[in-house]
């Protein structure tokens, strides 16, 4: 069992709250359009932080530990990446101007953070508890992948988002972003802004990706620090890493079909994990070096295949995929 300090956990969470700040810093109080250079600079440094913290991290702890962290590092962010998608629709649903594009991101990460940091501790707190909630986690990871792979050519639906739906049926929205504000007054009555609705739409799904990504965290490791750590360095180059793929995003044709299937490996180790441990011991498991192989070899095959179907047929258009059907949508096309 991994024993982690008060002071470690202290540390650990300076260090992000800092490069939380920093990316707050860059993304609100520095409005401005990201280029491609600035985007990549960015993002090569979060990752940067993200394997020095995993080295180091192993070399204190041992690498049994440092290959959780790494495998729930490489799940948690493939899983950012259908996220950037799905944020890439909100901004185009809303129209968000270039330049407010990164607070309304910066914000959103927050809100994402904060969402993980509660399931965690809740998930870590019930699998202590509870040993046939590996069962649980690993259907609802199953049932997931089920509906995201039935649903692979679809967009979810942003006006169908339930806080979007009730902020326009009780609050007054302006028709402009009012220089980026969220709440302004318009002849003295007070307002929301459509940026105030994109948040809104972001942080909506936040909820529901943070209730997908952490039972697959757990399914690579059930330390509840290595979780934390995973999520937090996965999340915090989101900003930077959206300005640098988002034109990319529309090329990764396979992306969600992929994810189904990491998700259905993962439930499948979870159950197996469960049964292990509750029926017999002679129900294998899988290790996490083969999950973290198995998962790295799906997002190169999904990524080496979106790009060479792309290049072959140019108005194939991917999808991030959504859990249930588009209201009035037909079977999804096959690609």
């Amino acid at each position: 069992m991994l024993e982690v300090s008060a002071l470690g956990w202290i540390v650990t969470i300076g260090v992000i709250v800092a490069l939380l700040a920093l990316d707050l810093t860059l993304g609100v109080l520095r409005p401005h359009v990201v280029g491609f250079r600035e985007a990549a600079g960015w993002s090569i440094f979060y990752i940067a932080v993200a394997i020095v913290f995993g080295v180091v991290f192993a070399n204190f702890a041992g690498w049994d530990y440092g290959t959780e962290y790494f495998a729930g590092y490489i799940v948690e962010k493939s899983l950012s990446v259908d996220n950037l998608f799905v944020f890439v629709i909100i901004m185009t649903t809303f129209a968000v101007p270039e330049k407010y594009q990164q607070e309304v991101l910066t914000f959103g990460i927050i809100i994402a953070l904060v969402l993980r940091v509660i399931f965690i501790a809740l998930g870590a707190a019930l699998l202590n508890a509870f040993s046939f909630m590996f069962l649980i986690f690993g259907l609802i990871l199953l049932y997931t992948a089920v509906q995201l792979f039935r649903h692979r050519d679809e967009d979810p639906d942003v006006d169908e988002n339930a806080l979007v739906k009730t902020a326009r049926r009780f609050l007054p929205v302006t028709d402009d972003f009012v220089d980026g504000k969220m709440i302004t007054r318009v002849d003295g009555k007070r307002m929301v802004t459509p940026l105030f609705l994109t948040l809104l739409a972001i942080g909506g799904t936040d909820l529901l990706f943070a209730l997908d990504s952490i039972p697959a965290v757990f399914g690579v490791t059930d330390q509840a620090y290595i979780v934390f750590v995973a999520n937090a360095f996965a999340l915090l180059g989101l900003r930077a890493l959206f300005f640098l793929v988002k034109g990319l995003l529309d090329r990764l044709v396979y992306l969600s079909t992929g994810l189904s299937i990491i998700l259905a490996f993962i439930g499948v180790k979870l159950v197996l994990h469960w049964a292990h441990k509750d029926i017999n011991e002679a129900v294998p498991e899988v290790s996490t070096p083969i999950s973290l192989g198995v998962i790295i070899g799906i997002l190169i095959i999904t990524t080496v295949a979106s790009l060479m179907k792309s290049s072959k047929d140019p108005s194939l258009k991917a999808h991030p995929g959504s859990l249930r059907a588009s209201p009035g949508s037909d079977k999804p096309a096959k690609k």
